[in-house]
């Protein structure tokens, strides 16, 4: 059975090594964001066989409380990209809340 559900998209993951990533695209089915404070894709992995799916991956929950965009711990923006921010792979969609 596959469960659909309205999650925002990885519209962007510029980490090219993560075994998700073919094309500048995830292909997981669904990520976890942060850690804490730190925004890091937890669904990352470093890996050099890449998956071969063709579906686009969705922010399945996202523990960065402090994140504008978490409402009870998923994620409410449109879109999300991954990227590299010093050594971390993180959600680079992340802003703090004010």
């Amino acid at each position: 059975m596959i469960i659909a559900t309205d999650m925002p998209e990885v519209a962007k993951c510029a980490v090219t090594q993560c075994a998700f990533n073919t094309d500048d695209a995830c292909h997981a089915r669904a990520i976890t964001i942060g850690d804490g404070a730190n925004p890091g894709c937890d669904t990352f992995f470093d890996n050099s066989q890449h998956t071969d799916s063709d579906r686009t991956a969705g922010v399945g929950a996202c523990k960065v409380t402090d994140c504008s965009h978490n409402d009870d711990f998923e994620c409410s923006a449109d879109s999300i990209q991954v990227g590299k921010s010093g050594n971390s792979v993180n959600c680079l969609t992340y802003s703090a809340r004010h």
